[in-house]
C-alpha cells in the first residue's frame, strides 16, 4: 500500500451509523474495505474530482466517500461518508 488513508473520528462515526441502519450490513462492509484499499493503492484514480484534483469523491455501491490526497505525505483523508441514493 502506498498511501496512509485516515477516516477522521468524525467519519467513522458516521460510518458505523450507515453501518447500523444499513438494511443490508455486509454490502457496507464490503464497500468500505474496498474503498479503504483503493484509498491506500491509488487515490488519484478513484472516483471523481470535487473541487480540485486532490479533493475527490467516490461512490462504492451502498456508500459515497469525500476524501483529499497529500501526495508530498502519501496520505489520504477522508472527510465524509454517505448513503448513496
Amino acid at each position: 500500500m502506498n498511501y496512509q488513508v485516515d477516516w477522521t473520528p468524525p467519519v467513522e462515526q458516521d460510518l458505523a451509523a450507515r453501518w447500523l441502519s444499513a438494511a443490508d450490513r455486509e454490502a457496507v462492509t464490503v464497500a468500505a474495505k474496498w474503498l479503504d484499499e483503493q484509498l491506500a493503492t491509488d487515490p488519484l484514480r478513484l472516483g471523481e474530482p470535487w473541487g480540485s484534483s486532490v479533493h475527490r469523491i467516490a461512490v462504492c455501491g451502498p456508500i459515497d466517500v469525500e476524501f483529499e490526497v497529500i501526495e508530498d505525505d502519501k496520505q489520504v483523508i477522508v472527510h465524509g461518508v454517505f448513503a448513496v441514493g
